[in-house]
């Protein structure tokens, strides 16, 4: 027997906001409750928010979208830009399969590697949803012409940024996958005509968002939102006001340990008794230089050692232990380190539990 209920459900939303380049979108996406940014372009350096590093492959944007949900790191978590973050995307899918660009793939299967790819992923904003962290993704704007089969004439119309050929297989996705989505733009009022009723120049230049679909952008929203709306965010904080926060995890107290005085020896004297001093934690992990940067992010991130790798490389029959990362060939690096490293890593786990 299945439980039925009734009434609104309160739960973290998922938000789209796209628009021009420049119109304040990061801004607006930082005062939702508590963020944390995943910055993939570098675009938040003037803004007082917290941000995780900047992403350098599209493993280390997975990694770090689960630690802001297993952590429970924020009230909401950024994505600025996703249209940035899709490039990551292609990147390592072109790494896994040894190709220079989507295109090479041929009739499109590049782009069907890319659409399961990108579903994955927003499954995985769909966990950190329901963990009770809301999920802002913003994106750039891109006009293009339109034409309606049934309909004369064409027209301007504007989209999410997500490539001209993946457009329409990413864009649904994300626009599906969405609670709302908000299109930015400036708003023209009136245009200045001449003395002989020529029109000559546009005015105004308001920030407004649009909140419903029209023919020449995409919008949604579930709340009841007026169609067009100051681009201000104080005209949705509301919806978001009684958002359940993420539970933070309890700090657990550290067990009070009495410290023993070392005793007093003579000069000469072996130490043998050890009691009384303090661990000392383990150095940081060196990452020597050759190293990729998408590589080393990853085994800085995960304490992984260079040792590490080569050793779980060389369990695999693929390099000679004493093979340095910098001598492995750039596409097994880039398709079978960076691109595989969810494989890789529990692998290496296991060694770092064996004792040498």
């Amino acid at each position: 027997m299945y439980e039925i209920t009734s009434g609104v459900v309160s739960s973290a939303q998922k938000v789209v906001i796209y628009g021009p380049e420049g119109i304040g979108k990061s801004t607006f996406a930082a005062q939702f409750p508590d963020p944390v940014f995943i910055d993939t372009e570098g675009s938040t350096k003037k803004l007082n928010i917290r941000r995780f590093p900047k992403p350098t492959s599209w493993e280390m944007l997975k990694n770090e979208v689960k630690e802001a949900m297993n952590g429970r790191l924020c009230k909401t978590l950024v994505i600025d830009t996703f249209d940035w973050a899709e490039q990551l995307c292609i990147e390592a899918i072109c790494s896994a399969h040894q190709k220079k660009g989507i295109e090479d793939f041929g009739y499109g299967n590049g782009y069907v590697y890319e659409k399961e790819e990108i579903g994955k992923f927003l499954n995985l904003l769909q966990e950190v949803v329901d963990s009770g962290i809301n999920v802002v993704l913003t994106a750039h704007a891109q006009m293009r012409k339109f034409e309606q089969p049934d309909e004369l004439g064409a027209y301007d119309r504007w989209e999410l940024k997500l490539g001209k050929k993946t457009s329409s297989q990413i864009s649904p996705l994300v626009k599906e996958w969405a609670d709302m989505v908000l299109f930015a733009n400036y708003k023209t009022y009136a245009v200045a005509v001449d003395k002989d009723g020529k029109k000559f120049k546009a005015q105004g230049g308001d920030r407004v968002m649009y909140t419903t679909h029209h023919p020449c952008w995409d919008a949604k929203n579930r709340d009841g939102l007026s169609p067009e709306m100051p681009f201000e965010y104080s005209g949705i904080a509301h919806l978001f006001a009684y958002t359940q926060p993420a539970e933070m995890p309890k700090p657990v107290p550290a067990p009070t340990v009495q410290t023993a005085q070392p005793a007093t020896r003579k000069s000469d004297e072996p130490l043998t008794d050890l009691s009384g001093f303090e661990d000392v934690a383990p150095p940081p992990i060196v990452i020597p230089e050759g190293i990729p940067k998408a590589l080393a992010d990853l085994m800085r991130a995960n304490n992984v050692s260079e040792s590490d790798i080569r050793l779980v490389v060389s369990q695999r029959n693929y390099f000679p232990y004493d093979t340095p990362i910098t001598n492995y060939p750039d596409d097994f690096v880039q398709g079978c380190l960076i691109g595989a490293w969810e494989q890789m890593l529990p692998l290496i786990r296991e060694n770092q539990k064996v004792p040498f």
